[in-house]
């Protein structure tokens, strides 16, 4: 088997027996067919000859395009996973990736919305609108819940449960969880499902799906990234921001105000805790910068 045969065996085991979201999967799809190429500029033609050097040259070459560390290490992740299958599938004995360890790239977060440029950034929609309604009540879900833009996008109203004040969420991997969500995020997702997608809803193309383009059809994850920026800038928020940008917010204020590690990664949805984790990283910064402005010997109001 040459190595684009092996992908699409590999991409198949993603999807029927791993059942891997979708997005992830497109993505490991994109990286790798980046590794073949590689490969195949280096003239390699089969597993046997890829050595632990030649995974660190393409990663030079990752480097050299200027990749940041998040890409580089879901390609890296792929890139262990496609070898990983083939020794399992018994296509060559020695994994060129076994002692190669993907870098975090936790050093690459976007800086966080403290909670009045939250406030601030809820407050931008226009009401009065159709389309500033649903977004105000998009904006009030995201930060209630700390779901992903994916999984907002997927929301439908049997998984919303208005009386306990939970939804349920379906993340990666199509991974079901419970989230909390606030009144305030429910009343906002009623006024505008009472109003502007009852009349788009009469298109008959939304189904269940809560949140609606004009067409009366699902948003687009793009289209709700482009919303939140726009309301950033409107905002004056000057903080760097990006579609996870609600969600780092949700997590990172939960945990300055002592909320337990593990029931933050629950409501986030995240299989490993040392990916929750990184939300102590900025917490710790928070306290340091509590510290130095209350501290004596820091402020020098020592009596």
């Amino acid at each position: 088997m040459n190595f684009h045969d092996v992908l699409k065996s590999f991409i198949d085991y993603l999807v029927i027996e791993r059942q891997v979201a979708k997005n992830t999967v497109e993505a490991y799809q994109r990286d790798l067919l980046r590794y073949i190429a590689f490969l195949s500029d280096q003239s390699l033609h089969s597993f046997s000859q890829i050595t632990h050097q030649v995974v660190f040259q393409f990663i030079e070459l990752l480097h050299g395009l200027h990749l940041g560390s998040s890409s580089i290490s879901r390609n890296l992740s792929a890139v262990r996973a496609f070898h990983r299958y083939a020794v399992g599938e018994g296509l060559y004995d020695q994994d060129p990736t076994e002692n190669i360890s993907v870098p975090k790239p936790w050093m690459k977060l976007p800086e966080v919305l403290d909670p009045v440029e939250v406030e601030n950034l809820l407050n931008q929609p226009d009401c009065g609108k159709d389309d500033g309604l649903r977004d105000r009540a998009m904006l009030e879900f995201l930060y209630a819940t700390g779901v992903r833009v994916s999984e907002l996008v997927s929301i439908r109203f049997p998984d919303i449960f208005w009386e306990d004040e939970f939804v349920r969420v379906f993340g990666k991997g199509g991974k079901e969880r419970l989230v909390p969500i606030h009144r305030t995020a429910l009343h906002w997702v009623k006024e505008y499902s009472d109003g502007p997608r009852r009349r788009l809803a009469s298109m008959g193309l939304a189904r269940d799906i809560v949140f609606l383009n004009r067409f009366g059809k699902r948003l687009s994850r793009v289209s709700v990234w482009k919303m939140i920026k726009k309301y950033t800038l409107s905002a004056g928020i000057v903080k760097f921001t990006s579609p996870h940008s609600l969600r780092h917010a949700f997590a990172t204020h939960l945990i300055e105000r002592g909320a337990d590690l593990r029931a933050v990664q629950e409501m986030l949805g995240h299989a490993d805790i040392s990916t929750t984790q990184i939300y102590t990283h900025l917490d710790r910064e928070h306290l340091k910068k509590v510290y130095q402005e209350y501290h004596p010997l820091e402020t020098g109001r020592v009596v």
